[in-house]
Parts: C-alpha cells; structure tokens; sequence
C-alpha cells in the first residue's frame, strides 16, 4: 500500500527539489542558459503537478504544503544565489523562507487544516519567481541595463513581504489575541 502523500502531483512537485542545487551552482558559477534551462523546468514543474492533481483527484493538504514549500526553497535558493551576484539584496532571502513559515503556522497546515491564502501572499509568491527568472533571463540576454531596476523590484518586494507578514500577524492577533 502506498503512503498517503504518494502521488503523481506530489513526485513531481519533489523533482523540483532536485533542481535547486544545479539551479544554484549555475548561477553562481554564470552558467546563464543553464540556470534559464533549470528555471524553466522548475516552472513547468510547479504549473503542472496542480493540473495532475486536479486532474487525477489527488489534491490534499500535504501537497499544498508540499508545492508551497518546494516554491519557497526554489525561489529563496535562487535569491540567494542572485543576491551572491549583487543582482538582489540579502534581506528578500531571509524574508521569503521567514513568510512561509509563518503561513505555515497561522495555517496550522502541519494539523491538516487548509492553507489560508492571502491576496498579497499570492503576489508575492508570484513576484519571487518573477524576481529570479528576470534576473536570469537578464543575464542571459544580456541586458544588463535593467539589473538596476531589478534590484528595486527586490526592494520592493522586501516591502511587500513586509506588509504581507504584518497583515497576517496583525490579522492574527484579532482572533487569537487576548
């Protein structure tokens, strides 16, 4: 009998962890069209293992944690190695893991209870990806002249994690605080 958490979505959502150590090493090492190559099987990956899910009917807590959690280490892996390139500040690194365990907790997705989303979570969520995808794709078109206004989108990004995470505290607090 397989485990609960064995499904076709949630394997390929796990294939994605696979690319983050080549992920990186590409970047750090300016393999640009490799680390492209990496990025765009990441993203291929995270778009349809919820299209097999939905599809084959095994859509469960596990796997959205799974999914969300596979995106946060993608995402704050390659920030991390842009952020070795001066192509984005250190602090969205430490921001990114910091907003996904906090949704995790406020969740109590690790008790089974469905991941509660967020509008601007979701944004954000998207704009990591976004954030390190652009910093590649600049690299490999050689557009250089845009790793400036890359770098404030990553401030601003900053900004909005920010906000993100002091509205779901926030929003916390009203219902649980004392």
């Amino acid at each position: 009998m397989q485990p609960p958490w064995f499904t076709w979505a949630n394997l390929l959502t796990l294939s994605r962890t696979f690319l983050i150590a080549p992920f990186v090493w590409c970047i750090t090492q300016q393999r640009w069209l490799l680390a492209a190559a990496c990025f765009v099987l990441a993203v291929v990956s995270d778009v349809y293992d919820g299209k097999l899910a939905r599809r084959f009917r095994q859509v469960s807590n596990i796997g959205g944690v799974l999914d969300h959690g596979t995106d946060a280490l993608f995402v704050t892996a390659g920030a991390w190695a842009l952020a070795q390139a001066d192509m984005v500040n250190i602090y969205i690194v430490w921001l990114i893991p910091a907003a996904f365990v906090q949704y995790l907790a406020d969740s109590k997705a690790l008790a089974g209870h469905t991941l509660r989303t967020s509008t601007l979570g979701r944004i954000n969520g998207v704009a990591y990806y976004v954030m390190v995808g652009v910093g590649v794709g600049l690299q490999v078109l050689g557009w250089y002249w845009l790793l400036q206004p890359l770098m404030v989108f990553a401030w601003l990004l900053v900004i909005s994690t920010t906000l993100s995470m002091l509205d779901r505290g926030m929003t916390y607090w009203r219902h649980h605080g004392s």
